[in-house]
This record gives structure tokens, C-alpha cells and sequence, in this order.
């Protein structure tokens, strides 16, 4: 009787264990789960999603204060709407550029006008030589060496991009003999070095807080555009991209410089820093 009632009772206790462990079907696996292992609840996972919680005051309040991020939404939904039911441009044609219809009666005043065209081109030469002269006198001189880097980095990728995929020269291209690059000589299109270069002078500026000759470059930068595009020296897109490879190649400069300091503070543990190191 014991020997019968011991083993009835370890029959009992796999009874027991075996109801207490299910076995669930999903698309055709069987998952094995226990009591202790709870399922989550999908219903549960949309409840307590982030725009679950939303209210109308979450949504007065991105109106008002976000208004730019609501902007830029509207061009997202703007802009696919456009670039699904614009016609290509044929390969037999010229690419279009809205720049270039703004510009279309500066174009006709300079093309009729060459000595106001070789006028404005020596004006943007003296303009690009107060870009160079100002980035190599902050290293040179000032022993500030970012704006340089940064100068590097974005000619260096320019060459680069340049290369890489070489654009037809504009129809219309009005050059001169003191332009720069100086006359009609072969150049990348993409991207504007002369707007990239403004734009690293202009943000080295505002760190020294050169506030004059910052507002000034950037006035200057602005009708160097205009003029790039009523000459058709670059396209539009070579302009908006030189502006922003100005910002991430300032930035990019920035941590490089920041980096290679944490680098010579290790050193100097070791006394391994040379006074001459670029960056001290």
C-alpha cells in the first residue's frame, strides 16, 4: 500500500506539473510557455504607445512652439506630391534650374555687358582672396588652426564629389579672364567651394566674435550666389550644397581638433607633446 500510495503520489505530482504547462500554437510553431511566463497582450503594447497619450494641448503646443518642424512635415508631403507627378526632364534637353530662371535678366544684362561681367568676376576674385587670407591668417597668424582643417576637409571631398560625377557645363556660361578660377579653365561643378569657403570664414568669425566681418562675408557670400548663377558658373543645387558642406566640414574640423587635444593632454601624462604639435 505504501509502495502504491508513494507512487500514486509522484503520479499526482506529474499530473499536476504537466497542467500547469501549456502549449500554444503560432503560425504553425508550438510555443512552450508556463505559468510563470505571462504573454504580453498586444492590445496592452498600443495602449501605452508614445501617441496613445497625445492631447490636443501636446498638439497646440508642436503648433506654437515647433512651428519650423510643422513646416518642414508640410514640405515632406509637399514635395512627394511633386516628385511623383513631375515630369523627368528629357536627356536631349538642359537640366532646369530656378535659379537660373531667376537670374534670367541679370544673365542678359551680363551677357550683353562684358565689361560689367569681367567687373563682377574681379570683385568675387577679391572676394575669394579675403576668404583664403582670413582662413590661413587665423592658423598662421592666430595660431588657430580649425577654420584651416575645416578648409582641407571641404576641398579635399569637393574634389572628390567633383570627379566622381562631372556635370555638364551650364548653357549660357558666361566666364572672364579675371575670374577665379582664373578664365575659362576647366572646374568642378559640384560643389561651390567659393560659398563653402565663405561660410567657414563667417563661422569662425562668430566664434571670435568678429560680428562686423561675419555679417559682412555673408552679405558678400549672398551676391557672390546671385552672380554665380547669372553668370551660370554653378547650378543652384551646387550653391545650397556648398552652404551646408560650410557647416559640416566647421564641424567636423571641430572635433578633430577637439580630439587630437584629449591626445595631447594623454601625451603630456607621458611627456610625449611636442611644441609644435599643430593643434596646441
Amino acid at each position: 500500500m505504501n509502495n502504491g500510495g508513494a507512487a500514486s503520489s509522484s503520479g499526482d505530482a506529474t499530473v499536476v506539473k504537466r497542467r500547469n504547462t501549456t502549449t500554444h500554437h503560432s503560425n504553425g510553431v508550438n510555443n512552450l510557455t508556463t505559468d510563470s511566463m505571462p504573454t504580453k497582450n498586444s492590445s496592452s503594447l498600443y495602449s501605452s504607445a508614445s501617441f496613445m497619450k497625445w492631447t490636443l494641448d501636446d498638439v497646440v503646443h508642436v503648433a506654437t512652439h515647433h512651428w519650423m518642424l510643422c513646416l518642414f512635415a508640410f514640405g515632406l508631403l509637399f514635395f512627394m506630391a511633386v516628385e511623383y507627378t513631375l515630369l523627368m526632364v528629357p536627356y536631349s534637353s538642359p537640366p532646369f534650374d530656378l535659379g537660373f530662371v531667376f537670374t534670367r535678366s541679370l544673365h542678359r544684362i551680363l551677357e550683353s555687358s562684358p565689361q560689367m561681367n569681367n567687373l563682377f568676376a574681379a570683385l568675387n576674385t577679391v572676394f575669394v582672396l579675403m576668404q583664403t587670407s582670413y582662413i590661413l591668417w587665423t592658423w598662421l597668424i592666430e595660431g588657430r588652426p580649425r577654420a584651416t582643417i575645416s578648409a582641407l576637409f571641404m576641398f579635399t571631398c569637393r574634389g572628390i564629389l567633383g570627379y566622381s560625377t562631372q556635370l555638364p557645363l551650364p548653357q549660357g556660361f558666361l566666364g572672364s579672364g579675371v575670374d577665379f578660377p582664373v578664365g575659362n579653365v576647366s572646374f568642378f561643378l559640384f560643389f561651390s567651394g567659393h560659398v563653402a569657403g565663405s561660410v567657414i570664414a563667417s563661422l569662425d568669425m562668430r566664434r571670435m566674435k568678429r560680428w562686423e566681418m561675419a555679417w559682412t562675408f555673408d552679405v558678400l557670400n549672398v551676391l557672390q550666389a546671385i552672380r554665380l548663377l547669372g553668370t551660370r558658373g554653378h547650378y543652384t543645387i551646387d550653391l545650397a550644397v556648398g552652404l551646408g558642406a560650410g557647416y559640416l566640414f566647421d564641424s567636423l574640423a571641430g572635433k578633430y581638433v577637439e580630439d587630437s587635444k584629449r591626445k595631447i593632454a594623454k601625451n603630456s601624462v607621458n611627456g610625449h607633446v611636442s611644441k609644435h604639435d599643430l593643434v596646441t
